[in-house]
């Protein structure tokens, strides 16, 4: 039997290797969406992620013959562990051949890392946050996902399965396909509430006028995924660091956001045109031509990508989440998309998928966490 090396992440180098291992293993796969390398590099880098300051982690490589053909990475996230009250380790970004010796080895360092920090059990997968890589693709195979969701060979959740961790929850994806028009019912249901509770539609023209509302769109995610699976308080660092992230990709004819009676920002929804054609072309890097391109996605999109959207919870039963559905659904008719490809909802989040109810579309991927208690 071919050996097996496992050996923990330490240089910038392995890094590298670390980041660039799925370019190798889903080369020729036409359904993966690669990252830019920089990015996930910098999420990996304490001082330039934030998380590193409530979280440990640990990286490692498999190789044979001085060939990477596995990683995995473990994250032990203090603050969702206290909200939680259970020591938990997170598994992450798990890439690997379909090669149950280099499996095997890969969760064994990991779990023993995680049982030597006094966890009670693992679970994944999971990233740093809930806005970071999350779940293992268990339906949907044959399908592009979002630039904000994960791909996946079909073995991935086999070899989880056969190493005894078990389902803990899921989540739902959706793809939406926008007509000429928007459904009568849903116009009419949209323009009911906003009369009846005096509900009104702020738009947008740029992203500067979007950053102004920025740390209100935080504080309503803060307030309304806390009760929601492996989610937790973000602090003010944190905010940061996801609103230079992302909110420079914005095109701000997808974000709506709704104001209650009184003026106070009530739910935002945030439609981001889609990255993941881009960003395949791109394999990576941004340059020479891949800021090009993602331009060229955002200025001029045929499809989009429902990102993320969030009610504050005293103002759930007011009818917000129609209304926002409803506004960017308008905006889509009015800008010729045509197809919309939600990220993951939690199979338990009811009230969200009901909203779907009104609209054509179809659940077509599904993805997973898994646990494992010792």
């Amino acid at each position: 039997m071919t050996e097996v090396i496992i050996k923990e992440v330490s240089s910038k180098k392995e890094l590298k290797q670390f980041v660039k291992l799925p370019f190798k293993l889903y080369n020729d796969n036409a359904f993966w969406v690669p990252p830019i390398i920089n990015d996930e590099i910098d999420s990996l880098t304490k001082g330039k992620n934030p998380a590193f300051d409530f979280c440990e982690c640990k990286l490692w490589l498999a190789s044979i013959d001085n060939n990477v053909v596995g990683r995995i990475g473990v994250v032990i996230n203090s603050l969702a562990n206290e909200k939680s009250g259970e020591k938990m380790a997170r598994f992450t970004r798990a890439e690997f051949i379909d090669d149950e010796n280099v499996v095997d080895k890969l969760f064994f360092v990991a779990e023993a890392w995680a049982k030597e920090m006094g966890c009670i059990g693992v679970h994944g997968p999971l990233g740093f946050s809930n806005l970071d890589h999350q779940a293992v693709l268990v339906e949907g195979f044959d399908v592009l996902p979002s630039a904000a969701s994960e791909y996946h060979f079909d073995y991935y959740h086999k070899h989880f399965e056969r190493l005894g961790f078990v389902k803990e929850v899921d989540w739902l994806e959706f793809r939406l396909t926008i007509p000429e028009e928007i459904p009568a019912k849903a116009g009419r249901i949209s323009e009911l509430v906003k009369r009846r509770f005096g509900l009104t539609v702020v738009d947008f023209k740029s992203n500067d006028e979007i950053k102004e509302f920025a740390q209100q769109v935080f504080d309503i995610f803060n307030e309304a995924f806390d009760s929601l699976f492996g989610t937790f308080t973000f602090n003010q660092k944190m905010i940061d660091f996801y609103i230079k992230k992302y909110f420079s990709v914005l095109n701000p004819k997808f974000v709506k956001m709704v104001k209650d009676k009184d003026g106070v920002l009530a739910g935002f929804i945030i439609g981001v045109p889609s990255l993941s054609k881009a960003l395949q072309k791109a394999n990576g890097k941004l340059l020479p031509f891949g800021a090009l391109y993602l331009k060229k996605a955002i200025e001029k999109p045929v499809e989009m990508d429902l990102f993320l959207t969030g009610v504050l919870p005293s103002h759930a039963n007011l009818g917000v989440g129609s209304i926002l559905m409803a506004e960017l659904y308008k905006a889509c008719v009015e800008n010729g998309i045509e197809y919309v490809e939600t990220t993951g909802m939690l199979e338990t989040n009811h009230i969200a998928i009901q909203h779907w109810k009104l609209y054509d579309h179809v659940q077509h991927k599904r993805k997973r966490c898994y646990r494992k208690m010792y």
